[in-house]
């Protein structure tokens, strides 16, 4: 069958992979800065014929290859990040990054080896009839990568019928893939909420409003949202990670002001507006109790990640086919992390899947500072793309 030989064909370069893969790691760039890595990318598409598109969302590379027929018009998009962290590295291997405070801590050093290993062998083959996009994007962590692409025309000159990207999983064992045919990652939100008192002297706190009670208060009624007002059958994560009032300097001085940052994660649209609703009904009644007020900023930033079910199904399927229905988990737990790719996947079906890893069981998880991606799992992740490609455009028999 295609996968498995697409499988056993990319086997015979993965050393050269891995070797690109661990360049890659020692070389980090943040999002929308990739100028060596998607300089790596175009050139290695352009010495294997393939036809490269560059500066589509700043640093981002589009490879276009087309099958031995184009008579269907039908054509694939297969996604891959290729941004770090700014994050410093503890790992002590050879490969291990070269440049203070930035760290491949999420894998896409694996992510872009292995769409590059896809585009190798679907170079040299072509057994499909239709267009394979390849779609190297710049800035997935929190930057917004996969939108600029998006206004940059990316659809609009590239209008796929379908689009697919994975992300590794320590998670799930090395060999195994996990999808499901709904949510796969949560919409991220972002919140701040400024809270206005009247500054004074500790010492007579009845001279003043003071915003760090009315703070503190707030930060208990917050986390009811999701207990008392989110249907128990829905997910929903409210998390306050920041509080900012006053100066550790000044012990008797009751700040003018104080502020909660913090972020909101949901799958269902209702939800997210509940709980926005809800967090400035809150603010506002609590301040105005204390006699202070409240401003709430909501962003949101990220959408939820939503395959759709023929897409993932035919993930599913050819995963199965390659390593067998034991090693494939069709109903993977959604995560309440979140993903640029559901950009993508509101402009176009398709599906976003994992491949497992390893890892997770000894602590090495995304963005720990001694994480390393799996270079055993490069063959399995390329054919994977490499299926989805030829499945998804078959050549007539």
């Amino acid at each position: 069958m295609y996968p498995r030989s697409a499988l056993e064909s990319i086997r015979l370069f993965h050393d050269e992979l891995t070797a690109i893969r661990r360049d890659l790691h020692a070389h980090p760039e943040l999002g929308f800065e990739e100028v060596r890595t998607s300089g790596i990318v175009a050139g290695g598409l352009a010495a294997l014929g393939i036809e490269v598109h560059r500066g589509i969302g700043k640093t981002g590379v589009v490879g276009v290859i087309r099958g031995k027929q184009c008579d269907s018009g039908r054509m694939i998009g297969l996604r891959a990040d290729m941004d770090a962290l700014p994050m410093t590295e503890d790992n002590h291997f050879g490969h291990r990054s070269t440049k203070d405070g930035l760290m491949h801590g999420c894998g896409h050093d694996g992510h872009t080896t292995m769409l590059l290993g896809a585009a190798r062998y679907l170079a040299q083959t072509r057994n499909f009839d239709g267009t394979a996009v390849l779609i190297f994007q710049p800035a997935e962590e929190g930057r917004g990568g996969a939108k600029a692409m998006m206004e940059d025309g990316l659809f609009d000159t590239f209008p796929c019928d379908a689009i697919y990207a994975l992300h590794n999983w320590p998670g799930l064992p090395p060999g195994t893939v996990g999808i499901n045919p709904g949510p796969m990652m949560a919409a991220a939100d972002r919140f701040e909420i400024v809270i206005n008192g009247r500054g004074g002297h500790g010492a007579h706190p009845y001279q003043t409003i003071d915003p760090v009670v009315v703070a503190g208060h707030l930060i208990t009624a917050l986390q009811t949202i999701v207990s008392r007002n989110v249907n128990p059958l829905d997910s929903a994560v409210l998390s306050i990670g920041s509080m900012q009032a006053g100066h550790p300097g000044a012990m008797s001085v009751i700040p003018r002001e104080a502020k909660l940052v913090g972020t909101v994660r949901t799958f269902r649209k209702t939800v997210q507006e509940l709980l926005e609703k809800r967090m400035t009904e809150l603010a506002s009644s609590i301040a105005g109790a204390f006699g202070a007020t409240a401003e709430v900023h909501y962003e949101r930033i990220y959408p939820a990640t939503l395959n759709t079910p023929q897409h993932a199904n035919l993930v599913a399927d050819i995963a199965t086919e390659m390593i067998g229905r034991e090693n494939v988990v069709r109903d993977l737990v959604p995560s309440m992390g979140s993903e640029d790719f559901s950009f993508m996947l509101q402009a176009r079906p398709g599906a976003y899947f994992r491949l497992g890893q390893g890892g997770a069981e000894s602590g090495c998880t995304l963005h720990n500072s001694h994480f390393d991606f799996n270079d055993a799992v490069i063959p399995l992740g390329s054919a994977m793309f490499c299926a989805l490609a030829e499945r998804g455009m078959p050549l007539p028999e």
